[in-house]
């Protein structure tokens, strides 16, 4: 009986040091085998969800493919940074993204959340109605606040709500090899520019390209010539009631556009064609002058439409009008066209990130440089005048360069100034009827100043 009793206890004892090892054993496992199913459950967590946002952009079309890359590398760099993110891209064209989807977007409430934005006076719409994104805190935040030559076309009561891509001056494009050719020189004189259009036209070629079919383009000259014979600032005064469209030199240039068009100087047919076909009549060497921005100048690069005339175009801006008001040299220059981002961004922190990173990485001197070399365009934001000048690539840039640091003064286009319908009239009414002597520069002053007028009166 005791040797029984004593087999138990030791099988007893057995059991509960096996148990006790077991315990031990468990405890004295690496970490990585403890944990290993708590690490599954961790990493079920922190799975994150996938999110779009929409970017509606205006880099369509042959001419803007290296704007398009450009975009394309900033997508991708804010993909990689923020988690979960997919851009979907809609590439919509300028004027119908800013004129009828936009639009039409915003009054139903349901914008894309990054898009191409015009400044002044579109986005003071959208900004009263609250549909954009205050960009101040962010800017500040990310240190650009001070960063950009001008934030006014987009700043309202204090708060920014777009930031400007790029810089854009306008002039006249020049064929350099007909210029050599005559023997001539950029002319310093108005006199001296007319008597080259005139030898032009009766060597048989197109003195000025002219595709009017979208009234923008050929207002583009018109608005030079009201501010060299009315002054730079006169159209900043129409939409406060303090000049008109009336004044005797508005008049005067309106009566020197529908002059050259009497004289042949532009395109036959100028109203049927559309702004890409403006450009195939400088590149074909059918027309010698091409008053366009200086956006143009990309395609005038080895690899791009124009690459015929690599080397080959010279820029200079609108001479001087002797008896014209204000300072002569003044060049259109207008950092009024960039990114804009819908207020409901703000509910969505993710969207929120992914928004500043956009911005981060997208305006930058590294970007700007870039926007600059291999597209023409002028920066937005300041640079260091040593950085800049060392990298203009090409005796294009050079001279354009050169019209915009020689211009005393600079003033924005007439559509950064002008309320919607004003710019609606002038674009799509009036610059066409006197193109195609349909109306007289009197009536065509009178018809503008009463659509002003009213918009005048409206806005009070």
């Amino acid at each position: 009986m005791k040797i029984k009793r004593s087999l138990i206890l030791l099988i007893s004892l057995c059991f509960i040091s096996s148990l006790l090892l077991s315990a031990c054993e468990t405890e004295n496992l690496p970490m990585n085998e403890n944990a290993s199913s708590s690490k599954g459950a961790k990493t079920e967590e922190k799975k994150v969800e996938p999110f779009d946002l929409t970017l509606r952009h205006t880099q369509v079309g042959k001419d803007k493919e290296k704007r398009f890359a450009m975009l394309n590398d900033v997508v991708k760099k804010v993909e990689a940074e923020v988690d979960g993110l997919t851009f979907r891209l809609d590439g919509v064209d300028s004027d119908v993204n800013r004129k009828e989807k936009l639009r039409g977007e915003m009054a139903a409430g349901n914008p894309p959340d990054i898009f191409d934005l015009f400044g002044s006076p579109d986005f003071k719409i959208y900004a009263k109605e609250g549909k954009l994104l205050d960009l101040t805190p962010i800017i500040d935040e990310l240190g650009i606040k001070d960063k950009f030559t001008s934030l006014e076309a987009f700043t309202y009561e204090g708060k920014v709500y777009g930031l400007p891509i790029g810089g854009t001056g306008e002039g006249f494009f020049y064929n350099k090899e007909y210029f050599k050719k005559k023997g001539w020189e950029p002319p310093t004189t108005f006199a001296e520019l007319e008597k080259m259009l005139a030898e032009i036209k009766a060597d048989g070629k197109i003195p000025i390209a002219a595709a009017s079919k979208a009234g923008w383009v050929p207002l583009m000259l018109t608005n030079h010539l009201w501010s060299r014979y009315a002054g730079p600032d006169i159209t900043a005064k129409f939409a406060t009631g303090e000049a008109k469209w009336t004044d005797p030199y508005v008049v005067k240039a309106f009566s020197k556009h529908r002059e050259w068009e009497e004289k042949g100087y532009f395109t036959e047919g100028e109203l049927g064609y559309e702004y890409a076909e403006y450009t195939t009549q400088f590149t074909s060497g059918k027309a010698i002058l091409m008053y366009d921005g200086t956006w143009k100048s990309s395609v005038f690069k080895k690899g791009e439409s124009g690459a015929n005339l690599f080397g080959k175009v010279g820029f200079f801006n609108m001479p001087p009008v002797v008896g014209g008001v204000g300072d002569q040299t003044a060049l259109m220059l207008n950092v009024n066209n960039g990114y804009g981002f819908s207020a409901s961004v703000a509910k969505d922190p993710r969207k929120l990130t992914a928004v500043k990173s956009f911005i981060k990485n997208m305006f930058n001197e590294d970007m700007q440089i870039r926007g600059f070399v291999e597209d023409g365009v002028l920066p937005a934001m300041k640079l260091d005048a040593s950085v800049l000048a060392s990298s203009i690539n090409d005796n294009l840039m050079k001279e354009i360069v050169d019209v915009r640091d020689k211009a005393y003064t600079k003033y924005p286009a007439f559509d950064a100034l002008v309320q919607a319908d004003v710019i609606s009239e002038i674009s799509n009414v009036q610059i066409q009827k006197l193109i195609s002597g349909q109306t007289t520069p009197e009536k065509m002053a009178e018809a503008l100043q009463k659509v002003q007028d009213e918009a005048n009166l409206a806005a009070r």
